[in-house]
């Protein structure tokens, strides 16, 4: 019995499916670099012998800028360990900042109001004014029938 490893090793060698192959190396390539330039890189890709590499915020765009040399050697020592990626041959690298960037992971908000046990037993003293009493007598109700 095949493992499901061989399976999608086999799919993804098919020419038909040439562009996963390529997605893989690209996050390869972005998994290489430091934490901190891993989140600035939206996306990667290679055209005509040129890496295209997107950014989130315009400051890393700058920051990658000066970086070039280095962003090329990754690329190149990717080429050479990893064999199923030598198609990623690059000349050049552009930086630039892109819009569009993957989706923000959505923060979980509770729709529900926080319920509070009633902490008062309701004993306290009546006033003597008639229409105070009647309010502290509605308040002693709620506060019982809550419990």
């Amino acid at each position: 019995m095949k493992k499901a490893h061989t399976i999608l090793s086999h799919l993804s060698s098919q020419p038909q499916f040439k562009s996963l192959k390529r997605q893989e190396c690209y996050q390869k390539f972005i998994n290489l670099l430091s934490n901190k330039w891993q989140k600035a890189v939206a996306f990667v890709y290679i055209k005509d012998e040129t890496l295209f590499i997107a950014v989130t915020h315009p400051g890393f765009k700058m920051e990658l800028n000066y970086n070039r040399d280095l962003l090329k050697s990754l690329l190149m020592q990717l080429v050479k360990y990893d064999k199923s990626c030598k198609m990623m041959h690059a000349d050049k690298v552009i930086v630039f900042h892109s819009k569009y960037h993957a989706m923000p992971e959505k923060k979980v908000s509770y729709a529900t109001v926080p319920h509070y046990h009633e902490r008062s037993l309701g004993d306290f003293e009546l006033p003597e004014e008639v229409n105070l009493k009647e309010v502290f007598e509605r308040i002693k109700a709620l506060i019982s029938c809550k419990k």
